[in-house]
């Protein structure tokens, strides 16, 4: 059985005009009209200084249409994972 799920109403945070939009540990960034998506699993936080900041970070491109994962890979921090997961979806989109 297919899961649904009813949609999200207010205002989105964008990034170079698309949706980027946080559940819990996953963040979804693009637009479901278009080839794929960029979505980010938080899998793992650390403890800077009192603060909790994502640790290791599950990238994944997934296929708009079938869902069907792309490129697949783990980086260590938000910052470094969104670099890497930005590089490979604008990639794909220009092909």
């Amino acid at each position: 059985m297919a899961e649904t799920r009813d949609q999200v109403k207010g205002k989105y945070l964008y990034y170079k005009n698309k949706p980027l939009v946080r559940e819990k540990d996953t963040i979804c960034y693009g637009d479901f009209t278009e080839k794929c998506v960029l979505l980010f699993e938080i899998m793992s936080y650390e403890e800077q200084d009192g603060i909790k900041t994502p640790g290791k970070i599950l990238i994944q491109i997934l296929d708009s249409q079938s869902g069907q994962i792309l490129k697949q890979a783990d980086k260590v921090g938000m910052h470094e994972a969104f670099t890497y997961g930005m590089f490979w979806y604008e990639k794909i989109l220009a092909e």
